[in-house]
């Protein structure tokens, strides 16, 4: 050849899913939805055309389901992608459910053939024939003729001057024996994941010949505006670089002496201490402090409703615009939608910090087929994250134990940058509230255990517990009380 040939991309309409394929669906590809009965392929594939429909590139799509078009329509209306005025202009629709249980397949497959030659269309669709001729065609002869069928439509559709899918209901194993698989130049796999009462949608790409796609299983839902994919973020891609000596204040002038100067930029964060220590306090702190000096930021809010979590000073901030508050307390996510819809928000607000408010939230909200893999979920989190520049604060409130001292209740203190430790100790009679910094990665940090107190919304860093030796060195009923 020449020349080389460029192939154009065809905008699928789906969000993420352009992302996921190298740019969309090669033009006059011949491509395989495939998948098990429920996981989303026909909604995939009205979604898919009527973005792409118009008077200029006319669909077609055949359905040998056994009920008319017209029941399979009535629910596909649903969606906001479809438009009723594309139906018989720019979409045909083709019934050959009464061809096929005459059992003459290559009737059908003339058939299949003049209806493209007459319409002449762009897309052409095949629907999920696989299953229902399987089950009204026994006999080892008619499987041998399904099979051969399968395969001369597969080569008809590579000849077409158009960009055609197959949808076909398959299991896993059927992959490597389907002659269907090799003919096809893209392969998309859907399937479903059950653990328990949860039930997660992944989406594979198999193969798309001429492009470089997004390896491995991803996220996809199916919500009142269709199918939107959610590619699994991958550490590395995007990162930035920073200055190695940039501080960001917290708002708590000496809690920034303590760390050192300030929380190095794009370090992530803990923030450990019982329930009523302040925790979501000093967040505010932290993202007002960032609103003042010009660097917005997102809070991530997994425990609290927003009417919980919204002081008056942060509510103020967020309906200013000025931080962006996303609200995750919907079960059942996956690492990857929680990640997008962090990185959306960031890159539209440029944010430059982000609270995570807590990580008990965070693990309770995830899918129980997450929930698993909880350390390497918040590990990818937050190495995305701060490989974008953001720095991080994450809050987490561990239990009641007075007699040992722990950082983290899930041992991901590894994972932090820096920690910041919120206790209790218990002096004549009373509660009284210290802080002190475990750490600060590369880093000289204060070793004091300071008293603080909250006060008119904010957290005042009053003196160190140097003077109480003696106390903490005492019985464990008298000593310091620590309720990580």
């Amino acid at each position: 050849m020449a020349e080389k040939v460029n192939i154009r991309k065809l905008a699928t309409g789906v969000p993420g899913m352009d992302d996921l394929l190298g740019g969309g669906i090669p033009e006059f590809s011949f491509n395989l939805i495939a998948g098990i009965p429920g996981s989303g392929k026909t909604t995939l594939a009205h979604q898919m055309m009527f973005a792409l429909a118009s008077p200029n590139c006319k669909a077609l799509f055949f359905t040998v389901l056994g009920e008319p078009p017209l029941k399979m329509l009535r629910y596909q209306q649903q969606f906001p992608f479809f438009d009723i005025e594309k139906i018989n202009q720019s979409i045909r629709y083709v019934n050959l459910a009464a061809d096929l249980l005459e059992g003459d397949f290559e009737q059908v497959l003339q058939r299949i053939d003049r209806e493209v030659r007459d319409f002449s269309p762009s897309l052409v669709f095949v629907d999920s024939f696989r299953s229902v001729v399987q089950s009204r065609q026994a006999g080892a002869a008619n499987s041998n003729g399904l099979q051969h069928f399968i395969q001369q439509l597969g080569l008809k559709m590579t000849s077409w001057q158009a960009t055609t899918f197959l949808i076909g209901e398959y299991m896993a194993p059927e992959e490597e024996s389907s002659p269907i698989f090799t003919v096809a130049d893209g392969i998309l796999w859907i399937s479903q994941i059950v653990q328990r009462d949860s039930l997660v949608r992944k989406i594979q790409v198999v193969k798309m010949r001429g492009q470089s796609q997004k390896l491995g299983l991803h996220t996809f839902r199916i919500s009142p505006d269709g199918i939107e994919v959610f590619p699994r973020t991958i550490f590395g891609a995007n990162t930035v670089q920073i200055s190695g000596d940039k501080r960001l204040s917290l708002g708590v002038p000496a809690l920034d002496e303590m760390l050192g100067g300030g929380l190095p930029a794009a370090y992530s964060m803990l923030l450990v201490g019982p329930s009523g220590s302040g925790k979501t306090i000093l967040a505010t702190q932290f993202l007002a402090e960032g609103v003042r000096v010009g660097e917005p930021g997102v809070i991530a809010a997994f425990e609290k409703s927003p009417n919980q979590l919204l002081s008056h000073q942060l509510n103020q901030l967020i309906t200013q615009g000025e931080v962006g508050l996303i609200d995750t307390r919907a079960l059942d996510l996956s690492i990857d939608e929680i990640l997008h819809d962090l990185m959306t928000m960031i890159k539209r607000m440029k944010a430059k910090r982000v609270v995570i408010d807590s990580l008990s939230g965070f693990e309770v909200a995830l899918s129980s087929v997450f929930r698993e893999n909880f350390r390497e979920s918040l590990y990818r989190l937050v190495a995305v994250l701060t490989g974008m520049g953001v720095t991080v604060m994450m809050t987490s409130e561990l239990e009641d134990r007075y007699t040992d001292l722990r950082f983290s209740s899930y041992g991901n203190a590894f994972l932090s940058d820096a920690i910041v430790m919120q206790r209790y100790v218990e002096l004549k009679g009373q509660f009284r509230r210290v802080i002190s910094v475990v750490k600060v990665r590369a880093s000289a940090h204060s070793k004091d255990i300071r008293f603080y107190e909250i006060a008119n919304g904010r957290i005042e860093i009053n003196e160190p517990l140097s003077g109480y030796d003696s106390i903490l060195s005492g019985h464990p009923t008298d000593a310091l009380r620590s309720e990580p």
